[in-house]
């Protein structure tokens, strides 16, 4: 249900937004685990290999319309903290419009371009074909990845981050099912797979609709909401356009990878492919957060709460850091263990690779950590330069590294691509949030939503007299110059006469 994130102890709240967010990811990535397990061991290494070399291609456009929907939903985040139900309801049917445009764009181009594309980056031959059918299948069902995310960063903006958790758990359960009956059974190979996804991913967004429709009132659009504007067409494209190409920038340096490793050979595709798996595991804390972050800023800022955001981000970053150094121990110690899931007996050179990987990566999720908390912070305020900036700078170091180390020390080089990225884009991002965090100490603060002094209209019986008869069960947050306290008041009874 929709609920504000502009009260609350900051690191409270960002923590409580963030779990479900985990618990999605996690989810999501259980059932990319399922289609790994089941292509590696039903149809095995080089069906593996295959899907692997598709990852950066699906990426490229997919997370182009994954960043777009979440840029859309910073207005509605915005216009949610300042309690603008009008301007939510202008917002989500822009962003309604501006997804269906894109979605058939993807829809009709991308199958059409997907072989060339795979062949340019010299996806091995043995991959072609199997890598051709699964890419092309993903693109078809793009509307369903799109609307499913834009509506899941619908409900995320108005401060319900638990009922996508429940409609992707599900979708995930049955994407699972379907998976082990197409590729398994059915015996439809990689393409059962990419289908298994396409449907289950169709399930939830009815699910997304439906919930809408019965339990947010607010959300539901009228005639005069549909009078998008050039001013409304402007201000999401403002904000999603930077995000879907900083996602699609951060792609093509994957893409850049990917021919890297298709010169290595298809053991090292397949290692990084199932590397790739463990690690999105451990990513989706840290991922969770940025977006926590960035959804958290949103409200604030649109609430004229400053002073929660420099509070709230600060706090985040330790988070992130902790979690990441965690993260990291954890993948050096179990890394091989997690890898021996995806491949059978005989592939011990392609777990010995998975495992360097995991090692090098985990060394640097302090600086992706860092990385995920600035960016979403400044997203949620509405900066976009500074956030696309440090994405061509992680395509930069991501395209020189694979290259360069890539033909110097071969797979470690590839490999290492990853940490190098990160810690380039934080070398801009911690000056620039450190102006920001300084400009937000010279905004002017909102009062909270009741204070001491606060007035408050009373309209009274004629006579002059007036009974009060309430209960209020929730805290009244209170500002202070000094500090915040809290002012709970229950079974308030009085007699109120002139």
């Amino acid at each position: 249900m929709p609920t504000s994130l502009t009260t609350g102890r900051p690191w409270r709240v960002i923590l409580a937004f963030s779990v479900p967010l985990l618990l999605g990811n996690i989810v999501q990535q259980l059932y990319q685990f399922a289609d790994a397990i089941v292509v590696g061991r039903h149809l095995g290494v080089t069906s593996l290999a295959a899907v692997g070399a598709t990852g950066s291609l699906l990426f490229l456009l997919l997370g182009f319309a994954w960043g777009l929907t979440s840029g859309f939903a910073i207005p509605i985040a915005q216009a949610f903290g300042a309690r603008d139900d009008a301007g939510v309801r202008r917002s989500v049917a822009t962003g309604v419009a501006l997804s269906g445009a894109t979605s058939v764009v993807l829809t009709v181009v991308a199958p059409l371009i997907a072989g060339p594309i795979l062949a340019l980056l010299q996806t091995p031959p043995e991959l072609m074909a199997e890598a051709t059918t699964f890419t092309q299948i993903s693109f078809l069902g793009a509307g369903a990845t799109m609307f499913f995310n834009y509506l899941s960063a619908i409900i995320r903006a108005i401060g319900d981050s638990r009922t996508p958790l429940v409609f992707l758990t599900i979708s995930c359960a049955l994407n699972v099912g379907l998976v082990i009956l197409l590729v398994g059974p059915l015996d439809w190979g990689v393409g059962g797979a990419a289908l298994a996804t396409v449907i289950a991913q169709a399930v939830s967004v009815i699910l997304c609709v439906e919930f809408v429709r019965r339990r947010l009132p607010m959300l539901h659009l009228h005639r005069e909401d549909w009078r998008i504007t050039r001013a409304d067409l402007a201000d999401h494209l403002r904000l999603g356009l930077p995000m879907g190409f900083q996602a699609s920038i951060i792609a093509i340096g994957t893409l850049t990878v990917q021919v890297a490793l298709n010169t290595l050979g298809a053991e090292a595709v397949a290692a990084y492919t199932t590397a790739s798996r463990v690690d999105s595991l451990a990513v989706a804390l840290l991922a969770s957060l940025g977006l926590a972050v960035s959804m958290y800023t949103a409200q604030n800022h649109g609430g004229r709460r400053p002073d929660r955001i420099r509070r709230g981000v600060v706090q985040a970053c330790w988070m992130a850091v902790g979690s990441a150094v965690v993260l990291g121990a954890l993948l050096v110690a179990f890394g091989s263990i997690m890898v021996r899931v995806f491949v059978g007996e005989g592939s011990d050179e392609v777990v010995r690779l998975a495992h360097l990987m995991l090692i090098l990566n985990g060394a640097g999720y302090w600086a992706l950590g860092l990385l995920f908390v600035l960016r979403g912070a400044l997203q949620g305020l509405g900066h976009t330069l500074i956030p696309t900036v440090t994405g061509v700078i992680e395509l930069v170091a991501r395209v020189v590294a694979a290259i360069a180390l890539g033909a110097w020390i071969g797979f470690p080089g590839v490999a290492l691509s990853n940490s190098l990225a990160w810690v380039g884009a934080i070398l801009l991002l911690i000056p620039a949030y450190v102006r920001a965090h300084r400009g937000l100490a010279k905004l002017p603060v909102a009062p909270a939503e009741a204070t001491e002094t606060s007035a408050m209209a009373i309209v009274g019986p004629t006579d002059g007299s007036m009974v009060v008869d309430s209960v209020i069960t929730q805290s009244i947050p209170v500002a202070r110059a000094s500090r915040r306290r809290r002012l709970t008041l229950r079974g308030v009874r009085r007699s109120v006469r002139r």
